[in-house]
């Protein structure tokens, strides 16, 4: 068997722009290299991991000289953990290229015409934004390539934190996150710690053992903290050394108002549906809104961004030009927060979800605040919204949809156009699947507004929120 021949190692090459995924761009050989954790502007060595016909990915081995551009990266963690690739971008810097990204997806993909894109929205917040981050416990920690090549012999392969991009069975131990406030590193440390000083076993994603799991962490503008432990329970007192660590939890933090548990037995470290005991406070936080207050379970979606949230729900509702009364329907609902958002404006609002408990904390959430002309229906969505829901619902004058990254089912958008709402308000976290709704509806539909908002500062992802209505 011949051996295959070494990938090369290109050195001097400029970094052109940034592309898809926070990988930027540069040509060698008028071939398309992608390369991570570089700007434009910089000047690197660089080996290729991987060669295609037209395309090449490859990562720094030096960096010749630094771009302009270039800032101190926040995080101890860059350039191994690839959650904020873009924290060697200056903030005005990466809201123009996700400007850019927004408006290269919908011409490209969805070749739809578009009015002048608004400027995006920044978000206030660049650190410390998120409010809710998960964690996985893991029995093989990552090893860098210099701890690999160091020859050390680790006793503990432990590792609370991330998986690595790729290695779906191998976790970066994080010390620090920024991206959450610092208490959130504190509880998550302190349960890595009182785990190791107590022998428990962390799990072992391919063998299907060990006790220590997950960890989910969550807070709100309220001030309250909700902690949610996945534990897999296999051996006689494993219970018991459960609760242990969450006692010690509920001792050390008493700001953790909401402490959770769940037994997963499964493949995967889902839990939706799974059942969530309560070991101490309650099985739910608040989040507030413009004097609104919502409930969010374990198994809610609300945006990780609470105050960029409100920018976003402030667009949508300013782009629905609801006058009292329209009859609207929100798409991909989650815990109601845009329907018990918009209600006040609107003669009646129908939400639609997949999760049966995050309709039911929509229903509280509209009862919490007094909201009475919201109805709520769970199910998977190209089931619930069909011709004959329409026909005994009413046909809605305004429909709001912020689907998952995946997208409107084709389905979905087949139902909608025979709907015909007379405006359509599309909020995504994805402008690459957004594109392609936006070219199914173009026959009935036309982009009348376009507005992007950043909820991610440090990384590649982009909201985007488009108006669309009725062609002539």
């Amino acid at each position: 068997m011949a051996k295959k021949k070494p990938l090369p190692i290109y050195e001097n090459v400029e970094i052109e722009n940034c592309a898809a995924e926070g990988k930027c761009i540069a040509h060698v050989d008028e071939k398309v290299v992608f390369v991570p954790f570089v700007v434009p502007g910089d000047v690197v060595d660089i080996q290729v991991r991987k060669k295609r016909k037209s395309y090449c990915e490859a990562e720094v081995i030096r960096l010749v000289s630094a771009s302009p551009l270039r800032q101190e990266p926040l995080c101890r963690h860059f350039g191994v953990c690839g959650g904020c690739k873009w924290q060697i971008l200056p903030y005005p810097e990466q809201l123009k290229m996700k400007q850019q990204q927004v408006i290269d997806q919908l011409t490209r993909i969805g070749k739809v015409a578009l009015p002048e894109p608004r400027q995006i929205l920044g978000s206030a917040q660049t650190v410390a934004y998120r409010n809710k981050m998960e964690f996985e416990c893991c029995n093989k920690r990552w090893l860098t390539r210099q701890e690999v090549e160091s020859g050390v012999i680790y006793d503990n392969m432990n590792a609370i934190g991330l998986h690595i991009t790729g290695a779906f069975d191998k976790v970066l131990p994080i010390e620090q996150c920024m991206l959450m406030d610092n208490l959130h590193n504190e509880i998550r440390n302190a349960i890595r710690d009182h785990a190791d000083a107590t022998g428990m076993t962390y799990f072992d994603i391919r063998q299907q053992t060990g006790l220590l799991r997950d960890i989910m962490i969550r807070n709100s503008n309220t001030g309250e903290w909700m902690v949610l432990v996945q534990f897999h329970f296999e051996q006689e007192g494993d219970r018991e050394r459960a609760e242990a660590l969450l006692q010690h939890i509920a001792d050390r933090f008493p700001q953790v108002t909401s402490l959770l548990y769940v037994d997963n037995q499964k493949c995967n470290d889902t839990f939706g549906d799974l059942e969530v005991i309560t070991f101490k406070g309650t099985g739910h936080i608040f989040e507030t809104m413009e004097g609104l207050r919502f409930k969010v379970g374990p198994k809610s979606f609300y945006q990780t961004n609470t105050e960029q949230a409100h920018v976003l729900y402030s667009v949508a509702r300013e782009l629905a030009a609801l006058t009292g009364s329209e009859l609207v329907y929100d798409l991909y609902t989650g815990t109601g927060t845009i329907a018990n958002f918009v209600a006040r404006q609107a003669r009646q609002v129908i939400g639609i979800e997949y999760v049966p408990e995050a309709i039911d904390d929509a229903k509280e959430n509209s009862r919490l605040n007094g909201i009475d002309n919201t109805l709520f229906f769970a199910g998977d969505m190209k089931d619930i919204l069909t011709d004959e829901f329409i026909a005994l619902h009413g046909r809605p004058d305004v429909l709001i949809t912020d689907p998952p990254r995946a997208g409107m089912h084709p389905d979905v958008v087949q139902t909608i156009l025979r709907a015909r709402p007379r405006r359509i308000v599309y909020v995504s976290c994805n402008p690459a699947t957004q594109a392609r709704d936006l070219a199914d509806l173009a026959a009935a539909y036309q982009v009348s507004a376009v507005q992007p908002v950043d909820m991610f500062p440090h990384t590649p992802h982009v909201e985007n929120v488009v108006l669309l209505t009725q062609r002539e």
